[in-house]
């Protein structure tokens, strides 16, 4: 029963989903993964064939196939390095070495190392940032970055008491795009953005708590939200989607022009992008991006960040 590297190839259908529920069972199992890669199946056009290296124990490793075979198509069992080759016997796959791979996190709670990497917050806002000049105002945000710095994976997401200048200039965006939702969002979004408006205290004069929104997610598509000081870079942020988790800004644009904020706030986050997360198919297809870029090349996480 002692660890150790194994691996399998199996094949699935090609469709959105697919390899997400693949590779929960190998999360259920407690089986680490590796490496991973993909190839179209020379078996069938419709199918895909995933090539899995593992580091497990063979008690683990065994539960692990039992599962697989009810969802997938076992191709091959601890396959040769080769398993792989185009019709002139070459490998059709470069083996990468793992030491180049880019640093990605194995295990939700690794998010934590991810939402420090922050690239602009608190008092280092741009000269042309509406609130570059307002103390208050930074002081404020830097309170923001403190709550976010400090919060750990599993912990409550800690309660905010936004001020009243926080309040009205939330009501303010609020207000505005409820006018829009009816003609220019789509039918998920309209689906779901009610459902917050009972659950998580979507309102105009209220600013909804991130541990709410993160608790009804979790009930609607398995995502969850957890703080994040200000910018991440795309790898981090994509990172945190393969765990179903998004990082949410807690602090509120400047006042004085409600309606712009050259950065992610918690209005256009929790206005923006909480409704869509809500909707399953949509959660889904968000993981899948994620998944995509773990370990990923610089050039390939940028094309998946747009």
């Amino acid at each position: 029963s002692e660890g150790g590297k194994t691996a399998v190839v199996f094949s699935l259908k090609n469709e959105v989903g697919g390899l997400v529920k693949a590779l929960r069972l190998f999360q259920e199992k407690h089986v680490s993964m590796v490496h991973i890669e993909s190839r179209k199946s020379k078996r069938r056009s419709s199918e895909v064939e995933i090539f899995v290296d593992c580091d497990c124990s063979k008690k683990e490793f065994n539960e692990l196939i039992q599962l697989l075979k009810f969802q997938t198509n076992i191709v091959s069992l601890n396959p040769p390095e080769n398993i792989w080759t185009d019709e002139e016997g070459k490998a059709a796959f470069i083996s990468l070495d793992l030491e180049c791979v880019p640093w990605f996190p194995r295990k939700i709670s690794e998010l934590d190392k991810c939402s420090q990497r922050v690239l602009m917050y608190g008092s280092e806002l741009d000269a042309d940032h509406p609130g570059f000049k307002d103390n208050v105002y930074r002081q404020r945000r830097k309170y923001f970055v403190d709550v976010a710095m400090s919060y750990k994976y599993g912990q409550p997401i800690p309660r905010v008491e936004y001020t009243a200048e926080e309040i009205k200039t939330w009501g303010v965006v609020f207000r505005e795009l409820s006018k829009l939702y009816p003609t220019h969002a789509c039918r998920e979004y309209l689906k779901n953005f009610p459902l917050l408006t009972k659950y998580c205290g979507y309102r105009e004069d209220n600013v909804p708590q991130l541990e709410d929104v993160s608790i009804f997610l979790k009930e609607r598509s398995g995502f969850t939200v957890r703080p994040v000081a200000g910018y991440l870079s795309p790898r981090d942020f994509l990172a945190g989607l393969a765990y179903r988790v998004f990082h949410c800004t807690q602090y509120i644009r400047h006042g004085s022009d409600p309606l712009y904020t050259p950065e992610p706030d918690t209005c256009h986050e929790l206005l923006g992008h909480v409704p869509l997360l809500a909707d399953p198919k949509f959660a889904q297809f968000s993981q899948e991006i994620g998944l995509a870029s773990l370990g990923a090349s610089d050039e390939d996480v940028q094309k998946l960040a747009t």
